[in-house]
């Protein structure tokens, strides 16, 4: 029976680990540069680190890493049997774009990667610096250099974005009067006329050798991260692509994938971690809180301007649910634990837009997306969205990247609402009917309650089961119908509010937490606080 439960044991914890780390390849796009290239990605529970693969030195003198000396041979078939394009007057490098196989260019730079293509001439040719001269001049000095040619090259990092020009289609019959582009290359009419080369020599003992290794470029914390499928400030959707931000707004850039299911898989994994992060930030926090202040749920959501709003982009926002309040920040706020007081401090200075009360100031309204057997690629934008309807008129839409993400805020609001509710058991407000002063008052035990303003004499009462339906004129007035437990009848309430928006919001915020308290498989699922279990 131990052994049973090690194994147990063992298989629950790889299965966690192996949901939180993961690796594999990935094309990183590059706005600004207009670059594509292959990187690799590893994603570990707290950190995304993106690789980039670069060549190093394995072996042999680190003084020669990044430079090589090699002496040509002019065939007089092929001639120094290599390309070159660019030049200082498009203040591009001239770099060696390609190396002929079975000529000695291919003969001379086979011992090392480092020949492959994107090798700067930026050093000497036969003791001439070549870093700062043209195309042509260049062409000219490899031309008349003679039989033996003496290079110092450079490896490049990044290769240039000239690189990925068309190839020219050098042949036996160049024009030799033609100018050469320096975007295109200029190959087999650098040859000259020249002896046949001799057998190129063997590589030293003490030759650097080198590797093609992936090596760390990016490292992003996962910690309070973001991702998003969507062109930054716009509803346009990326196919098969998305960014990672980290929490100082670090940036992957553009993660490209080949297909949308792989597009997803990472889009998940990466989301689950930073969920994950989040949850066990807000366990911290709410040890040292009062159960009226704990947080229930925080993380990022992209809010949406309205269809008339022109001019506006969408914009990330951190939204909190923390005790009766929900907050909208531009930035997470500044959680601080005080270790002498125990105490949570949450700063809001310089970060909070808004903060609305729960049970009367907001609302939300969901549009959960329930096609299970679709992709969050394929789901349109608005299938994953959610709004907050605010008391003084105004609604808030957000955006979530997967639909496992709006229904947590949908989940997460229910609890804090009956969290609420639970807390204030009651909610009064002073109406008129018929040109009488009255209170109108919400209780989750009791039901609706109308009394006079001044006597409190109870002129009605129903449960909340007796309210059938209710019609406003969305201004002030609003009409509740009730069924009589006696007559069965339907009774008709009309009151006026100074504050309808208000009123009206709290009555869906008692009536959703007394059908939750109803649930038992809402209320199996919660931990509550203490004081709530008794209520």
């Amino acid at each position: 029976m131990f052994l049973f439960f090690i194994f147990w044991l063992f298989s629950f914890l790889s299965q966690k680990l192996n949901c939180s780390t993961k690796s594999g390849i990935a094309l990183l796009y590059n706005e600004e540069t207009n670059n594509t290239y292959d990187v690799c990605l590893k994603l570990t529970r707290e950190v995304l680190t993106i690789q980039k693969l670069d060549v190093v030195c394995t072996s042999g003198s680190e003084s020669q890493v990044n430079r090589r000396t090699v002496v040509l041979r002019r065939q007089a078939t092929g001639g120094l049997g290599l390309s070159i394009k660019g030049g200082a007057e498009h203040n591009v490098p001239v770099v060696i774009s390609k190396i002929f196989k079975h000529q000695v260019g291919k003969k001379i730079f086979s011992f090392t990667p480092l020949m492959w293509t994107s090798n700067g001439l930026q050093c000497i040719v036969n003791g001439i610096n070549v870093e700062h001269c043209t195309h042509e001049e260049v062409v000219h000095l490899l031309r008349t250099a003679g039989d033996e040619v003496t290079i110092t090259v450079r490896y490049l990092r990044e290769v240039p974005s000239f690189l990925k020009l068309p190839l020219g289609s050098p042949g036996p019959s160049i024009d030799h009067s033609r100018g050469s582009s320096p975007l295109f290359d200029s190959g087999l009419h650098l040859n000259g006329n020249g002896n046949t080369a001799a057998s190129p020599p063997s590589p030293s003992a003490n030759e650097p050798k080198y590797e093609k290794r992936w090596l760390d470029a990016v490292s992003l914390p996962l910690l309070m991260a973001r991702v998003s499928r969507y062109k930054a400030g716009t509803d346009k959707l990326r196919s098969n692509c998305f960014e990672v931000f980290a929490l100082d707004e670090a940036s992957t850039n553009i993660l490209q994938f080949c297909t949308a299911a792989e597009s997803t898989d990472w889009l998940q994994a990466i989301s689950t971690n930073i969920s994950d992060l989040t949850q066990e930030s807000i366990k911290t926090v709410n040890k040292y809180c009062s159960s009226d202040d704990q947080i229930v749920h925080m993380g990022w959501a992209c809010e949406c301007p309205e269809g008339s709003a022109a001019g506006r982009t969408s914009v990330f926002k951190f939204l909190a649910l923390r005790g009766p309040y929900f907050y909208i920040f531009r930035n997470p706020p500044v959680i601080s634990l005080l270790s002498f007081s125990y105490s949570i401090n949450f700063n809001f200075c310089g970060f909070q837009l808004m903060k609305l009360w729960m049970a009367e100031d907001c609302w939300l309204q969901a549009r959960l997306y329930l096609g299970l057997e679709h992709s969050p690629e394929q789901q349109d934008n608005e299938s994953l969205c959610f709004s907050i309807l605010v008391g003084h008129g105004q609604s808030h839409t957000f955006r979530v990247e997967l639909a496992t993400d709006l229904a947590i805020w949908e989940k997460s609001f229910q609890r804090a609402v009956f969290l609420e509710v639970q807390r204030i058991r009651s909610k009064s407000y002073m109406c008129s009917s018929q040109g009488n002063v009255l209170c109108f008052t919400i209780d989750f035990g009791l039901g609706f309650t109308c009394s006079e303003g001044t006597s409190k004499n109870i002129l009605w009462r129903y449960k909340f089961s007796q309210l059938k339906g209710s019609s406003d004129d969305g201004k002030t007035r609003v009409k509740l119908l009730f069924k009589n437990a006696e007559s069965k009848q339907i009774e008709m309430k009309e009151l006026e509010f100074a504050n309808l928006t208000a009123v009206l919001h709290c009555i869906h915020s008692f009536i959703a937490a007394k059908v939750a308290s109803m649930d038992p498989l809402f209320m199996c699922s919660q931990s509550f606080p203490g004081n709530y279990m008794n209520s």
